[in-house]
């Protein structure tokens, strides 16, 4: 019989952001990336900015707590836009990166390489930038990918059969609610209408004690201690099989700060966890292949991690966001066939979630985390440069070689 386990996941993601592109460089100029600190989007600013603050500490605690917790596991998702930037900016955090997949005990799980929402627009675009995210990892890491997470945790019934056609054990998503109605996060389950893949679930309220609560002072559990959080732990898994802790690679040190003692926390947390005879630690694949599934679980409307909804809202509920992601996918059929890799490469950036992410006009406290992330000084601008570089894409499309044979 499997011991009870704690499944931890973080996500790794940078996005190439838009700067301040005009309308009068459209057709002129092409780079929507450029670098420099006097623009909204300082993707080489940003990118080592959290490096100090996130990357380079977290890795370190880490492989720390690998050398001294042998049973310690963890499972990591790292988009290929992050990975492109580290290679560029900060090849030490992608060799520490590779010594922890080295362990042996450090999962790395598939996903869209632009971390994109493709499925919602291009099977075919999907299914693509799945296949260049798994070279990737392959290519750097040496490893193969087993388990998989849509961008953000969007998942659905026909995404379930997808990767279950596709070979994968295992798949993640947001153990929503309304979704599980009288059932746990803490079990493993088999998406509906599969024959292999194993689903896990975040437990989204343990998760978000620390993603999202562990820092706020007016928090009434503030401050909170490891010793505490390991109860909370004990008592939410109960007679369960797992624990599903899933959260940005970013919650530690970035947005939540040195400062709270989030790292301290982290490590004194799982040295608890693992005093406990009856406890262990899983990757999301182990977890799969260790428990049989308790229920079959059916998400016929798409479910994700972020806002209060827990849908596609964040990325698609205003005409903005929508608009932009239509015109941008409108253009898929003739970049691709441009057979310009430059071209196809920005096209590409430009469907990573980060874009219509910004242009949320939501209010309260989702609309505070998405002004938070953004590196605009309002959706409307981050909507007027992404269209002006939208523009942009179309006339380097009417340019092309093989305009021709469109």
């Amino acid at each position: 019989m499997s011991k009870r386990g704690l499944v931890l996941y973080l996500h790794v993601h940078q996005p190439w952001r838009v700067r301040d592109y005009s309308v009068f460089e459209t057709g002129v100029v092409h780079d929507y990336f450029r670098e420099g600190s006097d623009h909204y989007a300082a993707n080489e600013v940003i990118f080592n900015k959290v490096v100090e603050k996130s990357y380079r500490p977290m890795n370190a605690l880490l492989k720390k707590i690998l050398d001294s917790q042998p049973d310690f596991k963890i499972s990591l998702s790292i988009s290929g836009v992050f990975l492109e930037q580290a290679e560029a900016w900060a090849p030490d955090v992608l060799d520490s990166f590779k010594v922890l997949v080295a362990t042996g005990r450090v999962e790395i799980v598939a996903e869209t390489y632009y971390h994109s929402l493709a499925f919602f627009y291009s099977d075919s675009e999907f299914e693509r930038q799945v296949e260049l995210h798994r070279d990737k990892i392959r290519d750097l890491f040496g490893v193969e990918t087993t388990a998989f997470r849509n961008t953000e945790l969007a998942y659905n019934d026909r995404l379930a059969k997808w990767a279950d056609e596709k070979g994968f054990k295992a798949i993640i998503t947001e153990g929503w609610d309304k979704v599980l109605g009288w059932r746990s996060p803490n079990y493993v389950y088999r998406p509906d209408g599969t024959q292999q893949i194993k689903l896990l679930m975040k437990n989204y309220k343990m998760s978000d004690d620390i993603a999202f609560r562990f820092g706020n002072r007016d928090w009434s559990e503030w401050p909170l201690s490891a010793d505490r959080y390991t109860t909370w732990a004990n008592d939410a898994l109960g007679d369960g099989d797992v624990l599903n802790l899933f959260m940005d690679y970013e919650t530690f040190g970035e947005n939540v700060w040195d400062d709270t003692g989030i790292f301290n926390f982290f490590e004194t947390f799982v040295a608890e966890w693992a005093k406990n005879e009856h406890n262990t630690f899983y990757t999301i694949t182990e977890a799969a292949e260790a428990f049989d599934a308790s229920d079959s679980v059916s998400m016929p409307d798409t479910v994700t991690w972020a806002d209060a909804e827990r849908d596609l809202s964040a990325w698609l509920g205003n005409s903005m966001q929508q608009e932009a992601m239509r015109h941008l996918y409108n253009l898929e059929d003739d970049v691709l066939r441009s057979a310009d890799m430059d071209l196809i490469s920005d096209w590409r950036r430009l469907t990573t979630s980060d874009h219509p992410y910004y242009m949320s006009t939501k209010y309260s406290s989702d609309g505070d985390v998405h002004a938070y992330f953004s590196p605009y000084e309002s959706p409307y601008d981050a909507f007027l440069y992404y269209m002006n570089a939208v523009r942009d894409v179309r006339y380097r499309v009417m340019d092309s070689p093989a305009r021709g044979e469109l």
